[in-house]
Parts: C-alpha cells; structure tokens; sequence
C-alpha cells in the first residue's frame, strides 16, 4: 500500500515505515505530523485518485528529527570590477517516518 502525498510544493510516494525529509518545522522528536494533501492511494489492486485530492483520505508520521541538506556554495562575480563574494546555505529539514495512511 502506498499513497502519493502533496506537501511544501512536492509530490512524494510514501509507503508506512519510510523515512522522508520534508519542509522544516518547528516540532520536538515524537510529535505526531497529519499529511490531509493525498492525492492519491493505491492498495494492492486498487487505485483511488482525487480531484484534486482524496476525501476523508490522511497520512499520519512522526518526527525523528531535524537534519540539514548539504552545503550549497553560492558565488557572486561580477567581471572586471573586483567584486567577488563567496557565501553557502545549509537548508534545515525534518526527518519524518511514515505511520499509518488511512483512506476514506
């Protein structure tokens, strides 16, 4: 069983017992996140699509923690006036485990 879920601008396929990073909240280990964005749910032989999203239809995971991407090197160079600036970003996300996916 397997959902495809909508969160943060992306699209996911999670299944229950997966780890996925997602957009970064401000949640303690253990806090419980609901996912109500479902876009679709299959089980085995059937499939349910929504239009947009699947009513009644929620992905439950818990929080592991808070992990952060790789280092991103940002470089500003503008040529022949000596104006160089090195700068890098590290985004912040939260580690989640898939739950439970609960249908309508």
């Amino acid at each position: 069983m397997y959902a495809i879920i909508g969160d943060g601008g992306r699209q996911y396929k999670v299944e229950e017992g997966q780890e996925l990073n997602v957009d970064f909240r401000d949640l303690h280990v253990g806090d419980e996140v609901k996912f109500d964005r479902v876009l679709a749910i299959s089980s085995g032989e059937t499939l349910s699509l929504g239009k947009p999203t699947v009513d009644g239809a929620s992905v439950t995971a818990e929080v592991i923690g808070v992990k952060q991407s790789e280092k991103l090197t940002v470089q500003k160079f503008r040529r022949r006036k000596n104006s160089r600036r090195k700068t890098g970003h590290r985004q912040l996300h939260t580690r989640v485990r898939i739950g439970k996916i609960q249908s309508a």
